[in-house]
């Protein structure tokens, strides 16, 4: 059964953005960018909300047409244009690049989706991912830790009642100082 991938980048002091969705301290240089490449690539689907999904549709399909555009991201724009992609929107009525639009969130239709062939589901977006693991539905982080503090912003993970244990199955240093945490829920904990 595919896995949902919560895969997110964090300042070290745990915000995913400063204030007003400022992302301009993260730390991607080619090799970060390769990784996130080969890994997307892998994927079977990319789930986001509609804030994430606009975002990346406002840029990622036509970016490879830009000659000044670093290969690795021009790279991307070809995964990201045919990956298929949920975007959970109550909002939301059209969108185009491989893209379905789910209005909830429900368990049991996720269950669904991780029983069809493919490979796992990359999970980003702060609100989405808050109720994907509100409802235990997050199975491993994939989490690059950027060397910044900034001090206030979006946090990564919402106050919770819950204790999750997590199994670390690997890191990663890369050459810019961001460091990959690959964390799998612990059995005992699902």
């Amino acid at each position: 059964m595919r896995k949902i991938v919560l895969m997110m980048s964090a300042s070290l002091d745990g915000y995913i953005e400063g204030p007003g969705r400022d992302i301009s301290w993260h730390r991607v240089d080619e090799e970060l960018h390769q990784y996130f490449n080969d890994t997307v690539r892998g994927l079977g689907g990319l789930l986001s909300g509609r804030v994430t999904h606009e975002l990346m549709a406002g840029f990622w399909p036509t970016a490879d047409a830009d000659p000044d555009v670093p290969a690795s991201m021009a790279e991307f724009a070809g995964i990201w244009r045919d990956i298929p992609k949920y975007v959970y929107s109550r909002t939301l009525r059209h969108a185009d690049w491989n893209t379905t639009i789910v209005r909830e969130v429900d368990p049991q239709e996720v269950d669904t989706l991780k029983r069809q062939p493919g490979g796992d589901l990359g999970l980003g977006g702060a609100d989405l991912a808050a109720t994907f693991l509100r409802h235990d539905l997050v199975d491993e982080i994939h989490l690059c830790v950027h060397p910044v503090l900034i001090g206030r912003g979006t946090p990564l993970f919402p106050h919770a009642d819950t204790l999750t244990s997590l199994d670390l199955v690997r890191s990663h240093t890369f050459g810019n100082g961001v460091v990959l945490l690959h964390y799998r829920r612990e059995a005992a904990s699902r």
